[in-house]
């Protein structure tokens, strides 16, 4: 392009987790129409603008209507990067359309291939899970919780590092994973790994990075550096956690940084607790440019069936049954409102509904509807007090403002008057016939107030508590696993529905009442249903519901996402816990879905 001026100038940003257009006074306005081919894109200064590299991967072809396209320049390091995404993206689409001639590493052929110090035992699906990894080169491990998937990644780790394709790895994990990776790199590794947690400072001796979702978007510059300072393997450790994707804070730092990886893994039992819009996030993180078109492409028409059959190659899964898991006694158990109960829920639905009608697109307001009406279903006591400042950032909601001349403010002032709400009574039944028969309890119950007031009703049974504010959150869990006076933990998904193992000592599960998140319920449940169970084991799980409430509604919604999450993942276990037995007795995770069953249980309460 010797003696060609550049209109178009095409490299890294300051920041260099984005792509910089910098053009010339003439083509101000083609610079602003071709922005309009990237939906995050935005003008950054006069003549130049700042684009996410996922999107300038898979918006690519728009480049050809340049009008001088003889006279597009590239920066040399962001040319190679780009061009590697293009061949990864190549190369998964050969895998997708069956062209790829077989594995690279066959599952007999890992023990091989891993490096002289790795001493750690592998079971036969994870040799198989390992081996198709490392063919993928980048690749997604969706396998169930309890499947081994961290050492899985370590081993493909070993086997990278041997061949030389990386040195070093970068894990993104929620903080309650941090033990589980050191532990899994002192037992597979003779000489154990440096595995560092990143505090501000990233060392460059360190064999593995771990840093939390939450700090990630906060230090993007000094991750960066760490990444560009040697060949660097990125694993997203419960990828889940970033499914918005680039409209979210923890998808937009993982996908700004993914790019700049010699390989990438994601890591989750529950890559599509919603819909196809969160796997499309997951895969368009291993491969910019390609995997979110390849999972709309793969849904497209709505058969699942199809569509399990056409992503199956880009992603490896062990499943519950592949566990050899007994499998799970899951029962609902509906109870009935008594009279004032019923007439403060009927109020609020009647309180709600126009509201609701009126702000459908506006998903705060009625998330935090949504949660009122759990409460109530609940106990109409959680009403009146407010979010406390443990309450997870997802169900802070304020107390409910009722003014005296409504009628629900005379309701709300009988509760003096009020018996023990009946799920709190189902719940004291379940401890107590547990604890007598020499079984403990995991009891769930998403609010904090509502955990304070079964802390107090279970008193006789000692119970542990772990929610939020919970500052001895370890001795908790030990108490509750060694002490044979504990009976009872108390917590609630979002606390402890991920990164601890209750299995050994726990068989029995309450769920006092459920969001619509679907990853979140599954992963709660594999808290205590995970390998390691003695064989003959039994799994217990209950269901509170109050009948004709939002807790029907709930039930319904999760029912449809499991069934839609296990014909996606071609694993029946998954969709038969969304239907439970009948026995006697983002907020809430809502998607327009959810809207639309609420609001039709709502206009069929105010009929009734």
């Amino acid at each position: 392009m010797a003696g060609i001026q550049p209109t178009l100038v095409i490299g890294f940003d300051l920041t260099r987790t984005q792509a910089k257009l910098e053009t010339v006074s003439r083509h101000r306005e083609s610079l602003a129409s071709l922005l309009a081919a990237f939906p995050s894109g935005q003008m950054t200064e006069r003549l130049a603008a700042a684009v996410p590299i996922d999107e300038f991967i898979e918006g690519l072809e728009s480049l050809t209507g340049w009008p001088e396209p003889e006279s597009v320049a590239w920066e040399g390091t962001f040319r190679n990067l780009v061009m590697a995404m293009i061949r990864d993206a190549e190369r998964s689409e050969r895998f997708l359309t069956g062209a790829e001639d077989g594995l690279v590493v066959h599952a007999d052929e890992v023990a091989d291939e891993l490096e002289p110090d790795w001493c750690g035992d592998l079971t036969a699906f994870q040799q198989r899970d390992v081996a198709k990894l490392v063919s993928l080169g980048h690749g997604a491990n969706f396998s169930v919780p309890g499947a081994g998937k961290t050492r899985v990644a370590l081993a493909a780790f070993s086997i990278f590092r041997k061949r030389g394709t990386v040195r070093r790895l970068l894990v993104v994990c929620p903080k309650s994973a941090y033990g589980a990776w050191r532990e899994e790199g002192e037992k597979c590794f003779t000489d154990g790994l440096d595995v560092q947690v990143f505090g501000g400072r990233a060392s460059l001796a360190a064999d593995v990075l771990l840093v939390n979702y939450e700090r990630l978007g906060r230090s993007l510059g000094l991750i960066t550096d760490w990444l560009e300072s040697a060949p660097t393997m990125m694993v997203l450790d419960e990828a889940h956690r970033m499914k918005l994707g680039t409209a979210g804070v923890y998808g937009a730092a993982c996908m700004a940084l993914g790019p700049l990886s010699s390989i990438r893994m994601i890591l989750t039992g529950t890559p599509a607790p919603n819909g196809p819009k969160d796997l499309e996030s997951l895969l368009a993180f291993v491969w910019p440019g390609r995997g979110k078109r390849a999972v709309t492409q793969a849904i497209d028409g709505g058969n699942l069936v199809y569509a399990s059959r056409a992503l199956k190659p880009l992603y490896t899964r062990t499943t519950k049954h592949e566990l050899g898991l007994p499998p799970v006694s899951l029962a609902t158990r509906m109870v009935g409102l008594p009279p004032l109960h019923r007439e403060i829920y009927d109020a609020i639905v009647g309180n709600f509904s126009s509201r609701a009608e009126r702000s459908r697109s506006d998903f705060d307001a009625l998330g935090r509807s949504v949660l009122r009406l759990i409460m109530a279903a609940t106990s109409p006591a959680l009403l009146s007090e407010g979010a406390t400042r443990y309450e997870p950032l997802s169900l802070q909601v304020p107390p409910l403002e009722v003014p005296p001349n409504d009628p629900l403010y005379s309701l709300l002032g009988s509760l003096s008057e009020y018996e023990m709400p009946p799920k709190y009574q189902e719940v004291l039944a379940i401890v107590k016939e547990n604890s007598e028969n020499g079984r403990k309890t995991l009891v769930w119950a998403s609010f904090v107030r509502s955990i304070m007031t079964l802390e107090a009703l279970l008193a006789d049974f000692k119970p542990a508590v772990v929610h939020g504010g919970t500052l001895d959150r370890d001795d908790q869990i030990q108490t509750f696993r060694n002490d044979p006076d504990c009976s009872v933990l108390i917590s609630n998904p979002a606390t402890l529905g991920e990164g601890i193992s209750l299995h050994q000592v726990c068989h029995d599960a309450v769920y006092v009442d459920r969001d619509f998140q679907a990853g979140r319920f599954l992963q709660s449940l594999d808290r205590i249903h995970r390998l390691g169970l003695a064989p003959g084991t039994e799994t217990r799980v209950t269901i509170l519901a109050a009948r004709s409430t939002v807790d029907e509604v709930v039930a319904m919604r999760l029912n449809e996402k499991l069934e839609f999450m296990g014909k996606i993942l071609d694993d029946a276990s998954v969709q038969q816990l969304g239907d439970p037995f009948e026995e006697p007795s983002a907020i809430a995770g809502m998607d327009a879905a959810d809207i639309d069953a609420l609001l039709a249980h709502i206009r069929s309460a105010r009929s009734s």
